[in-house]
């Protein structure tokens, strides 16, 4: 091996696709192929949690960092919810991306068991800003930890399994 050539820690993880138009299933499709260099195919279901559109689940396997590179390209399209998690390595931290429309992407580092790691810094960057009382702390706590995320997908989660689900209808 010489020093130009890097090595590459292989990994796994899931895609979940909570929500988005039969127009852009494809496409999603492509994107997560054209990041993992393999075809991609889903099986894709309603979603009863808004109607028109649809689910999928994609367990894939990559190289780490295939879940920012699947995350950044999926990243902006309109009418599009969805997560993507990346399991620890020996040489990395696992990773768990969250997106919704209105929220935007939402990163954070998880554990071996899966439990979010919250930087230092970050922590007491939303102690000052609680001190300064901008919000409050507990406020903050919960954005570093997605709670708005979590939120807003929950419904979205469950609305394939037999869960109660709450409609949702686009103004227009």
């Amino acid at each position: 091996m010489t020093a130009l050539t890097a090595s590459r820690t292989a990994t796994r993880g899931v895609l979940y696709v909570h929500s988005a138009p039969s127009a852009l299933c494809p496409h999603i499709e492509w994107a997560v192929g054209g990041v993992l260099g393999v075809a991609v195919s889903m099986t894709w279901t309603p979603q009863a949690a808004q109607s028109g559109s649809y689910r999928a689940e994609f367990s894939w396997a990559g190289d780490a960092g295939s879940a920012a590179a699947i995350a950044s390209a999926l990243r902006g399209w309109n009418h599009l919810r969805f997560e993507i998690t990346e399991d620890p390595t020996s040489a990395s931290e696992g990773s768990r991306y969250s997106y919704t429309p209105e929220l935007g992407v939402f990163h954070a580092v998880t554990g071996l068991h899966g439990d979010i790691m919250i930087p230092e810094d970050r922590l007491k960057a939303a102690v000052v800003k609680a001190a300064l009382g901008d919000t409050s702390l507990m406020g903050e706590i919960n954005k570093l930890l997605g709670k708005p995320w979590d939120d807003e997908l929950e419904t979205f989660r469950h609305a394939g399994d037999g869960a109660p689900v709450r409609w949702l209808h686009q103004v227009v």
